[in-house]
């Protein structure tokens, strides 16, 4: 089988890094929301969070025949905690609305220290004790978060902006 390489790639450059912790209670997607439009970040990427959950909400893949990639997004799955937040990273976007859409990736551990992972949603990962993160701004460069055909998925689109 002969191996193919399909890319979408802009170029643009790190302007700010934002360092900043949630306290106990928050949501952590919407707390990085809030932090993003507090310093009024458009676009960007978690290189780094840790921390701690009261519960954990994610979702992962799975497969469907007759989906065009074959798989679907499982529902979400809660986990009780204490959690530990292992680390998590994801790019910062905006949907064509100028919405944030962050795309955030993580492994965490329960209270057994059984390792889960996935694609983490907004509204169901409060912090428990703290939650530690560093966002990198990016300019020069926009991430749209458009649905996409080929997948059937919302995908982030790189498209070069001027500066």
């Amino acid at each position: 089988m002969r191996q193919v390489t399909r890319a979408l790639s802009v170029e643009g450059h790190i302007r700010r890094t934002i360092a900043g912790r949630l306290l106990p209670g928050t949501d952590m997607l919407n707390g990085i929301m809030a932090v993003c439009q507090q310093h009024k970040v458009k676009y960007g990427f978690i290189s780094c969070a840790i921390g701690a959950f009261v519960e954990a909400t994610f979702m992962y893949p799975i497969p469907k025949e007759g989906a065009k990639v074959g798989i679907v997004y499982s529902e979400p799955v809660t986990l009780k905690g204490p959690i530990e937040f292992l680390g998590g990273q994801g790019v910062i976007g905006q949907s064509e609305q100028g919405d944030y859409r962050i795309h955030l990736h993580g492994t965490a551990s329960d209270k057994e220290m059984r390792v889960w992972g996935g694609h983490f949603v907004p509204g169901g990962n409060i912090v428990l004790a703290t939650l530690d993160f560093i966002i990198q701004e990016v300019s020069g460069l926009e991430m749209l978060r458009k649905f996409d055909e080929e997948t059937g998925f919302e995908q982030f689109e790189p498209k070069k902006v001027e500066e």
